[in-house]
């Protein structure tokens, strides 16, 4: 890597080994370490890849947490200033956080299960309490 003026950066360099539940089970805790010169990288159970979580088992409900743990902290910050705004700018401002979360690499669920999607269409749909109070 030196050859080519790279450098490891030890705080984004993670290590995922990706396999069935049953073969993942045949590894001892987190399966073998990789050795880049004199640095050791040590396997985990989830890494973050552009953003997206991906557990060792390839299920995607660390990702699934994660947008919704976004999404409702997003919705928290705009309950505090909805007397602030009309109903056009709360429609706006929901749509710009809450789709750009939900939409973001959105691709990766197209085969998930059921109870994983639910979990984020119940993330969206908060936001409609939010958007129904300026129309009462």
């Amino acid at each position: 890597m030196s050859a080519n003026r790279l450098k490891l950066n030890m705080d984004k360099t993670e290590l995922l080994w990706a396999g069935t539940r049953y073969n993942m089970s045949m590894l001892n805790d987190s399966g073998p370490s990789l050795q880049l010169n004199n640095i050791t990288v040590k396997a985990s159970q989830h890494v973050r890849v552009l953003g997206v979580h991906l557990s060792s088992d390839l299920s995607l409900d660390k990702h699934v947490s994660s947008v919704s743990v976004t999404c409702f902290y997003h919705l928290r910050q705009l309950r505090c200033i909805r007397r602030s705004l009309d109903a056009d700018l709360a429609v706006t401002l929901v749509h710009a956080f809450m789709t750009s979360c939900v939409d973001y690499c959105n691709a990766i669920l197209a085969a998930a299960p059921k109870t994983t999607t639910d979990r984020l269409h119940e993330s969206s749909a908060t936001p409609r309490s939010l958007i129904r109070d300026y129309h009462d």
